[in-house]
């Protein structure tokens, strides 16, 4: 048969509304669930130990949900949840390879440019499980467990969300992806800090949450404690992220790109007109 076919560069998934709401829902859940602490008496004996769960019983339908919105939306089969399993899998597997050690998480740079790629729904899910699924391999199971999930799948999200999805391609895209990298490592470990910060005591009085003080006076108390507690932590873990990104980057790029276009994401093959044969061609000569 002759004709030209013409193969659409794979773009990330795009959300549509139930994919919309479900994940505005979620992260309307996460903001009630990391900051009521700095709202109640740190005596009354309330604790993440507490909420932990029902978060957590909370947060694995909302995830069913956004896949189900998100595929039904945008057309696309088993490949893709195949697919998202198997990042899930490589981002469980290297998360334990730095842990500890001064926060050099080589994880994170993969959620990046997968974030970049499966667009923002099917990123927001693969952070979420992704941790689900490291915290099984390292036995980190806890009350922090649910809070890191909805943290890494913000994080994951918010690379699809980077602009130029179709078009931004090369230098320009990866030190997009390197800044968003180095700013988002810091904003996680903010988030996992108001997570605890609250409801640890023993803390010296400048940096300790105090139930009696307002809500602006706790916040610059939070400053204080993140400075003097984390900032060295998360230093590592973007420095780390914007190295993998700037040297690996290109190559997970390209085999995240051709690996979403062999699983159909968004992908549509066109045919454009028969070629016309030169005038004076016999026809069916050989």
């Amino acid at each position: 048969m002759s004709g030209t076919q013409r193969v659409r560069a794979p773009r990330p998934v795009r959300l549509g509304p139930k994919s919309v709401a479900v994940l505005l829902l979620t992260g309307a859940i996460g903001v009630v669930a990391f900051g009521w602490p700095l709202l109640v008496d740190t005596g009354s004996g309330l604790a993440h130990a507490q909420d932990a769960p029902w978060l957590f019983a909370a947060l694995l339908p909302l995830l069913v949900a956004v896949v189900v919105a998100t595929i039904s939306e945008s057309g696309m089969d088993a490949k893709a949840v195949a697919m998202l399993g198997v990042l899930a899998a490589v981002g469980a597997a290297l998360r334990p390879l730095g842990a500890g050690t001064a926060g050099l998480e080589p994880m994170f740079f993969l959620m990046v440019l997968s974030g970049r790629v499966l667009g923002p729904g099917f990123g927001f899910v693969l952070g979420s499980v992704t941790m689900f699924a490291s915290a099984l391999l390292t036995g980190g199971v806890g009350p922090w467990m649910p809070f890191q999930m909805l943290s890494m799948g913000w994080f994951t999200m918010g690379a699809g969300l980077l602009p130029g999805p179709d078009r931004l391609r090369g230098r320009a895209e990866l030190a997009m992806l390197a800044v968003y990298g180095w700013v988002a490592a810091f904003a996680y470990g903010v988030v996992m800090n108001l997570q605890g910060w609250p409801l640890i005591t023993g803390l010296g009085s400048g940096i300790s949450f105090d139930e009696d003080d307002p809500l602006n006076e706790n916040l610059v108390r939070f400053v204080a404690y993140y400075l003097t507690t984390s900032l060295g932590w998360d230093l590592g873990r973007a420095v780390l992220t914007v190295v993998l990104t700037l040297t690996l980057g290109p190559t997970l790029l390209k085999a995240l790109r051709r690996a979403t276009r062999r699983a159909a994401f968004d992908a549509r093959a066109a045919f454009g007109e028969p070629e016309k044969q030169p005038e004076g061609t016999a026809q069916g000569s050989s």
